[in-house]
């Protein structure tokens, strides 16, 4: 039998994330990784194999990272756990012992069941998994007409991709716009635009009803009686929460199928606990469940998990999960942090927004400069800054990101009108006219015109 202190299920992200930093605070305990997969595809950087990247190989985390935090690695796959023992066994038959266990087993394709024909051949989902992303690259690559359902990011992101290498792509989402179960109706629709812009066919506001063809898929039946030819469809259909094996192993499980845990990403066994998207996840403002999945979420739970395995460093608590989303379609960013404009009236919060439209380099003549919008939703009473929207060039990430630390620092408006940032012509916004400043500002008069 195996020993080690603590042992990890799963090596993506969160896996990896919870063993280098479990191996950084508790250097004297032995950690190990179990993971089935014998390399790991970065999760963000999938839709990016079917264009941008010359294949999955460029799209990997490297093991070192592993082994230079001296964590052992075994790839295996973990078929039962019992968690009064404490001991594991896997599909090759080794038992493995532990003090503690961290389940980062992840999620899985969401495959409808009511959905009539995705077993047929030619229909494929995006899971994490660089055998089954290899195939499936393979088996389109003389393929033309491609029909992606789901327009949501991964939807979006690989129907952009696969348009690049010269595919007759299909986007249809159940929503009015793509990606409008993120973004207000306004940003969902200029990002429709630019996908449409670029080549994708865009159906949206139109559910499926059906995958036909005999054997093999031959087309899309929407739920208003079009049908979409189709020699392949990829859905992209959302995530579940990877949590049969720690069902399995009797721990507790919440409505969205995620494993019960609490700050510190504990189940009920304090030597039993679970990070990324198979964990229970609250939200940052209500802390009532939600399904949400991120690789940034992930990875901060698994820096929690990692600094209190063996003793809870208590300044250190996880706040709830603030969704931070952003993409790219061909030059230009979407990103949001937070609150938008309907999510916090849906909640009852009294809100209003200020929105400034500026340029990301000055002066705005220089090449490559885009056009810079940034609204802020804004607590009516308190000025508390609750979520803001980004549309801008390539710098949309990090000004959505400094979005999220203001929301998760309780920072006010009349705070982000005073924060000190530093400019170049080059890289960002005038200092006269910064977006986020001016946003805010505008904020600050509406406050005190109230």
């Amino acid at each position: 039998m195996k020993k080690t202190d603590v042992l990890v299920i799963g090596g993506s992200a969160a896996g990896l994330v919870t063993a280098v930093t479990s191996r950084s605070n508790f250097p004297d305990k032995k950690v190990t990784v179990v993971r089935k997969e014998k390399q790991v595809l970065v999760p963000c950087g999938i839709p990016y194999i079917f264009g941008s990247l010359e294949g999955s190989q460029q799209n990997i985390i490297p093991d070192s990272k592993l082994e230079n935090a001296g964590v052992d690695l075994i790839v295996d796959e973990v078929t039962s756990v019992d968690c009064e023992a404490k001991i594991c066994q896997t599909k090759n038959g080794e038992q493995i012992s532990f003090e503690k266990i961290v389940f980062a087993t992840g999620s899985v394709p969401n495959v409808p069941k009511w959905l009539k024909g995705t077993d047929l051949e030619n229909v494929f989902t995006v899971p994490k998994d660089k055998v089954y992303i290899d195939a499936l690259r393979e088996k389109i690559k003389n393929i033309k007409n491609i029909v992606v359902i789901g327009g949501g990011f991964i939807g979006v992101e690989v129907s952009d991709e696969l348009n690049k290498v010269g595919k007759n792509v299909t986007l249809v989402e159940v929503l009015p716009h793509v990606l409008g179960a993120v973004f207000e109706e306004e940003t969902a629709t200029k990002a429709e635009n630019a996908l449409i812009e670029r080549g994708v066919t865009v159906k949206s506001g139109s559910g499926v009803k059906e995958i036909t063809g005999q054997g093999k898929v031959s087309g899309v039946l929407l739920a208003n009686g079009e049908t979409i030819k189709a020699e392949a469809v990829i859905l992209s259909m959302g995530y579940v929460a990877n949590t049969e094996l720690a069902k399995n192993a009797g721990l507790e499980l919440n409505i969205f199928g995620q494993i019960e845990v609490d700050e510190y990403m504990r189940t009920e066994s304090l030597n039993v606990l679970a990070v990324g998207d198979c964990a229970q996840k609250r939200d940052f403002f209500t802390r009532r469940n939600t399904p949400g999945m991120l690789a940034s979420t992930a990875c901060a739970e698994s820096r929690i998990v990692g600094m209190n395995l063996y003793g809870l460093v208590t300044t250190k608590n996880f706040k709830g999960t603030l969704s931070i989303f952003f993409t790219k379609i061909g030059e230009q960013g979407f990103g949001v942090a937070g609150l938008t404009n309907s999510i916090a009236k849906k909640q009852n919060l009294p809100i209003f927004t200020s929105r400034f439209e500026g340029v990301d380099k000055h002066p705005g003549k220089l090449a490559g400069a885009h056009k810079q919008m940034v609204e802020l939703v804004v607590s009516n009473r308190s000025g508390l800054l609750l979520g803001g929207t980004v549309i801008g060039g390539a710098s949309t990430g990090e000004i959505v990101n400094i979005i999220g630390l203001a929301i998760q620092n309780h920072m006010t408006v009349y705070d982000l009108l005073t924060i000190q940032i530093g400019t170049h012509p080059l890289l960002t916004a005038p200092p006269t006219a910064y977006p986020l400043v001016k946003a805010a500002e505008i904020a600050v008069k509406t406050l005190r015109n109230k």
